[in-house]
C-alpha cells in the first residue's frame, strides 16, 4: 500500500472528488483531507492511500501538474511523518495562545 500527497487543493474539495480522480489509476483504499481544527475548513491538503504500488506510481505521474478545481495540484509520495519527542506535551506548546485577549 502506498500512501500519496495532494496538495494545492482547493478548500471546498471532497473526499469523493479525490476518490473520483484518483480511481481511473486502480484502487484507491483512502482518502484523508486534511482540516483546520478549530474552523473545519479544508487545509488545501490531502492523502490517498491505494492498495497497488504501481497502479499509485502510476497515478502520481500522470496527476502531478493537474488542474483540479481551477488550480494546478501537487502530487507526490507522502514522506514518513517525523517522530514527535514525547517529552513535549501538546498543550504545553499551545499554552501561549491562553493569554491572547
Amino acid at each position: 500500500m502506498k500512501r500519496i500527497y495532494i496538495g494545492n487543493l482547493e478548500f471546498a474539495a471532497t473526499a469523493d472528488q479525490l476518490r473520483s480522480l484518483f480511481a481511473p489509476h486502480g484502487i484507491v483504499e483512502t482518502v484523508t483531507l486534511v482540516t483546520d481544527r478549530d474552523t473545519g475548513q479544508g487545509r488545501g491538503f490531502a492523502f490517498v492511500e491505494m492498495t497497488n504500488d504501481a497502479a499509485a506510481e502510476n497515478a502520481i505521474i500522470a496527476l502531478d501538474g493537474t488542474p483540479f478545481g481551477g488550480r494546478k495540484i501537487i502530487v507526490n509520495e507522502a514522506r514518513p511523518r517525523p517522530e514527535r519527542d514525547s517529552r513535549h506535551d501538546s498543550f504545553k506548546l499551545r499554552e501561549h495562545r491562553r493569554h491572547r485577549i
